[in-house]
């Protein structure tokens, strides 16, 4: 307990010093700029990163030609940052996304990149319009022109050309926005909190604890953009060819995954979610592999309300997609089974893959080798590590595997309920 609430307070310092640095400083330029870019060819909507006050520190995505004109102006960047801090503090202030005109007149979208109740700094899109320019609409553009000493004939041209997007589109891609908008401040900032961490146990006598704590936290940020927008570069494909309820499901899952993946790792959860998270993470596969793979999970009813830890089936089932099955030419079957043997829970893992030689497969349990999660960061030897921290080096990971025959991760555990958790 005591190690705990030491822990507690150490993590609120810290959270508080990380407050005082700008967003730029928090996260990987390079991965922000390719997410963004990422993000802007899957929606066709224009995007740019900005700190609290609205200054970019990304390069903008998609930019219309009208917005590269007026940025080309001094008077008219000022405005656009202006313009962008307002929206931005609108939805820092809501902590949601946010929609408004901005000066020149075009719809624009802000998400807050918020961690522990503090503003980083916002993900901005749009420069569309929902309705089709008036006659007002366009003496406005006439006037903004001059204002900003452009040519207001090219300026009217420019402003024409301006994308038409129903609100309910604008609207859906601003919840996307949302998630990814978490995503990318929650791994930045997990940076900064380890850096800033390891220096403060330096001194204090919970180092043990808070180094396993800080990995957790480290693991949890660490979603692959290429993961998740490889998946809404597929749902978008979905919807050109259909009307389309294949694309909802395929989104929906998507935000479960996501939300799933944002919780604490460090939580003990229901063998029914942990299956659940998986199947959502199936679900979406199965768009990018079609009949390349056949899935099966059975599970016995009476062990699905206990408890194993968040993110530990899914890791492994990534494993055998990744390196068992889609390195392999024939079509091939990934199957779950979950059942129960004597006071132990058992899930076994199979895949008909391209299976592993008796030295990768020690390597990969102890070593790490190549079983490291794509999605997650994640990997075999993580999850048998955190197994065992958690119930004794009786219990954890087995694998068995033959070259091109497949691979068998076998986890087993204690049935555990609800009750027994504070004993963990």
């Amino acid at each position: 307990m005591q190690y705990q609430e030491g822990g507690a307070k150490m993590e609120e310092t810290i959270n508080m010093t990380l407050t005082s640095y700008r967003l730029e400083e928090a996260v990987d330029g390079l991965k922000l700029q390719e997410v963004q870019n990422k993000f802007s060819e899957a929606t066709g909507l224009a995007a740019i990163i900005a700190e609290r006050d609205g200054s970019a520190i990304t390069r903008p995505s998609h930019f219309s030609r009208l917005c590269r004109m007026i940025r080309s102006t001094q008077l008219g960047r000022e405005e656009c940052y202006k313009s962008d801090a307002q929206v931005g503090i609108m939805a820092a202030e809501t902590g949601k996304t946010s929609m408004h005109y901005c000066h020149s007149g075009l719809i624009d979208l802000a998400a807050p990149l918020m961690v522990n109740g503090a503003c980083w700094g916002s993900i901005l899109c749009g420069q569309v319009l929902l309705s089709k320019p008036g006659k007002e609409e366009l003496g406005h553009a006439v006037w903004r022109a001059k204002k900003l000493g452009l040519n207001t004939e090219e300026y009217v041209d420019a402003f024409r050309e301006i994308e038409v997007v129903p609100e309910n589109r604008v609207r859906a891609a601003a919840e996307l926005l949302q998630m990814v908008a978490n995503y990318i401040v929650e791994m930045g900032v997990s940076r900064l909190f380890q850096q800033k961490l390891v220096e403060e146990i330096r001194t204090r006598a919970e180092m043990e604890q808070a180094l396993r704590s800080l990995e957790l936290k480290a693991l949890q940020s660490q979603v692959n953009p290429h993961f998740l927008f490889n998946t809404l570069n597929a749902a978008t494909r979905l919807a050109l060819f259909e009307n389309a309820p294949r694309t909802q499901e395929l989104v929906h899952a998507l935000a479960r995954l996501l939300r799933y993946s944002l919780r604490n790792i460090d939580q003990m959860i229901p063998l029914r979610e942990e299956i659940d998270h998986v199947r959502n993470y199936l679900l979406i596969q199965k768009v990018r592999y079609q009949d390349h793979i056949q899935i099966s999970i059975e599970a016995d009813e009476e062990i699905l309300g206990f408890l194993i830890p968040a993110m530990t089936l899914q890791p492994l089932v990534e494993n055998a997609i990744v390196h068992g099955l889609e390195p392999k030419e024939e079509n091939g079957l990934l199957s779950i089974v979950a059942f129960a043997d004597g006071e132990e829970m058992v899930v076994m893992i199979r895949d008909t893959g391209v299976g592993m030689e008796n030295s990768l497969v020690n390597r990969v349990l102890n070593e790490g080798g190549s079983g490291f999660g794509h999605t997650t960061g994640l990997g075999i030897r993580n999850v048998n590590g955190r197994l065992q921290h958690y119930f004794g080096k009786q219990y954890g990971l087995s694998i068995s595997s033959t070259v091109t025959e497949g691979t068998e991760v076998t986890v087993r555990l204690p049935r555990l309920s609800t009750s027994q958790t504070e004993r963990v």
